[in-house]
């Protein structure tokens, strides 16, 4: 890396009289290795990765070429690497400051409407009634399908996995606009344009939006409609995708219910989805390509694939009386019980009690059994698993995945592929890290520095 290199990223080294921007306090390290000293600024709890790159071994002829480019920070997986700032959220692992927009927050702002979440999350603050009509304005007019990507849904057989007919109609979307793939046209889209970077943050929206109708209408065999310009997001993808009908409850609660589900899984945060767009859209990349990046990130099971593996294990599992067996596997080792832990929630998700909230809704107008015979087994594993020590011990409690699949089926909402229709709530929760950039001003496919992680060489033993 070169000096014009260091220079774009935020500076390893943050002065302590610099305004706002004072240090905490300073880490001191002693390289036991050459007896060298180092002070390191510590800034809202971190300390620049960048800054590890001043302790070398020196020229010592026992040092190793590893040593002598600096020393480098070890972390398969990013467990404990942060890439961004944020001033709107803050991860939920812990109490949250007053200050930041954690879930306690989104669940205080469920009066908000979903693109009043969205508008926030993106652009910081809460719009105008002028701004969210021109918003869902906006968004409706974007909602259209060419041939192309038609062609493409309606090729895939109708019980293929939701998840992968939506990356294949999502490349067909990016296809239908080439000139808005920088690698295509031949120059940075994204660097210096950020009316160009709101404008494709809208078409992803409406892209998601239509697309999850469109694969609805397909499942199902009924023909998509067109969008409504003055009704919201959700109304629209209700109403285009039919998913009122055949349903047990009325449109309006549909519509009430999955307002509520979404605005829960509104904001990512940094998690592996989003480093993964984040990831593809360093490289100078359209958004539409990275967020295939995030939805095939996300699929996995250990990810939100794991709402539909949540629920097949429910499945497998049949009945509450099976529910001790499979605690038993868990203990033992043999199975993972997913919809249970979390990465970051050492305390209960507060996401899985606002759902739950929502499901004990539902339930008042539709009997349990009728909503899905499943529930009661979630429900089970829960009070089984949160009164066992092997789980309390653990930290280990009930997660939004546990649940999160049942608000759909109860809605009748397609049973196969809950996961991709989670993937619409994601979207902006996506797009907010992608607009605000590693640079101030510069979107992520703007800023001329890719993503790239090293490794570390291991000489074989001979």
């Amino acid at each position: 890396m070169d000096d014009a290199d260091r220079n774009t990223w935020a500076q390893p080294a943050i002065p302590a009289d610099s305004g706002d921007q004072k240090a905490e306090g300073f880490l001191s390290v002693k390289d036991s290795r050459t007896g060298a000293k180092y002070a390191f600024p510590i800034y809202r709890n971190a300390v620049h990765a960048l800054s590890f790159r001043q302790i070398t071994a020196g020229d010592s002829q026992n040092a190793s070429q590893h040593s002598k480019e600096g020393l480098r920070v070890f972390d398969p997986g990013f467990r404990n690497t942060a890439v961004k700032e944020s001033n709107i959220t803050y991860t939920c692992g812990v109490p949250a400051p007053n200050t930041s927009l954690s879930c306690h927050t989104i669940n205080a702002l469920e009066g908000k409407t979903f693109e009043e979440i969205i508008y926030l999350l993106i652009w910081g603050t809460l719009p105008s009634q002028e701004q969210l009509q021109h918003l869902q304005r906006c968004i409706a007019e974007e909602c259209f399908v060419p041939q192309v990507v038609e062609n493409v849904v309606t090729s895939f057989p109708r019980d293929s996995p939701s998840v992968l007919i939506f990356i294949a109609a999502l490349s067909a979307f990016a296809a239908d606009q080439p000139d808005l793939v920088p690698s295509y046209v031949g120059r940075n889209l994204y660097g210096n344009d950020m009316k160009l970077v709101d404008e494709q943050i809208v078409r992803v929206l409406a892209v998601v939006s239509v697309t999850v109708s469109l694969i609805a209408c397909h499942k199902t065999g009924r023909p998509l409609k067109s969008a409504d310009a003055s009704a919201s997001m959700i109304e629209n993808i209700v109403h285009m995708g039919g998913l009122a009908e055949n349903s047990r409850v009325p449109a309006a609660t549909i519509i009430a219910t999955l307002q509520r589900l979404w605005i829960l899984y509104a904001d990512l945060e940094m998690t592996c989805s989003t480093a993964a767009f984040l990831h593809v859209a360093s490289t100078q990349a359209d958004p539409i390509s990275s967020f295939i990046a995030a939805v095939a990130a996300g699929y996995g099971p250990l990810h939100g694939g794991a709402i539909d593996t949540a629920y097949s294990v429910m499945r497998e599992v049949g009945t509450t009386d099976q529910v001790p067996e499979l605690i038993a596997k868990v203990k033992r080792k043999e199975c993972r019980l997913f919809g249970y832990g979390h990465r970051t929630y050492k305390r209960p998700d507060p996401r899985a009690e606002a759902i739950k909230e929502i499901l004990h809704d539902l339930t008042r107008e539709v009997p349990v059994n009728e909503l899905d015979p499943l529930l009661k087994v979630a429900f089970e594993i829960d009070r089984v698993a949160s009164s066992d020590d092997y789980f309390t011990a653990r930290k280990l409690f009930a997660n939004a995945d546990l649940y999160g699949s049942f608000v759909y089926t109860a809605l009748v909402v397609l049973v196969q592929g809950h996961s991709y229709r989670t993937n619409y709530a994601l979207g902006d929760g996506l797009t907010e890290p992608w607009r605000s950039g590693p640079v101030e001003g510069v979107c992520w496919s703007g800023s001329s520095n890719m993503a790239a992680p090293t490794d570390l060489y291991r000489v074989r033993d001979r």
